[in-house]
């Protein structure tokens, strides 16, 4: 079994990546997806979060207003470091966990844009690191999460520059938007790592 960090800033099209991945028996773990399930209010870290930032960020119903948290945590990269101290060490145990439900895989991928910052890159045989052009992160993240361009560059002023991702990386994969060429990349890497 080999474990493929894979990394990289918001817009960068990891997704696209762990799509291939997954088509060729990849297990996915996807660490936004650990992070929102976390946030509910049955979740490991949704209590944490409620001390730490108070009831103003609660819907009506109970539940996380992630629009609402995510306005005060951009803005704020104190309160962003502190949401991320209370989430990363519940991602940490539910990814460590999963993993180890899974040991018969040949391949198991952690997709998470801060695989770094939550030192998930040291349970890693290798790190992945997926690029797109500022621009094209934008847009991306812009229609994805429906929301300005100021509140999208907004994002990126508080992730780790892709400069430094790439000093750790041991492969760096282009998505400037080319799905064709994007997948004839990652099947190559795939197959240079002994993966499928």
């Amino acid at each position: 079994m080999k474990v493929i960090g894979l990394t990289g800033n918001s817009g960068c099209g990891k997704g696209a990546v762990a799509s291939v991945m997954a088509e060729q028996g990849a297990l996915i773990l996807d660490c936004d997806k650990i992070a929102h399930e976390n946030m509910m209010p049955w979740g490991a870290a949704y209590s944490d979060i409620v001390t730490a930032f108070g009831k103003d960020i609660l819907k009506s119903d109970g539940e996380i207003d992630r629009k609402v948290l995510g306005s005060v945590v951009f803005n704020d990269r104190d309160k962003l470091e502190l949401l991320n101290t209370v989430t990363h060490k519940y991602i940490t145990e539910e990814v460590k966990r999963r993993i180890g439900l899974n040991e018969d895989k040949k391949c198991i991928v952690i997709d998470a844009p801060l695989l770094i910052e939550a030192g998930l890159d040291k349970i890693c045989d290798r790190i992945w690191a997926v690029y797109a052009p500022l621009e094209t992160r934008i847009k991306r993240v812009m229609s994805r999460d429906n929301i300005d361009r100021e509140s999208a560059v907004l994002r990126f002023k508080n992730q780790m520059k892709f400069e430094d991702i790439v000093k750790i990386a041991d492969v760096v994969i282009n998505n400037d938007g080319d799905l064709e060429e994007l997948r004839k990349n990652v099947l190559k890497f795939m197959n240079d790592e002994e993966l499928i």
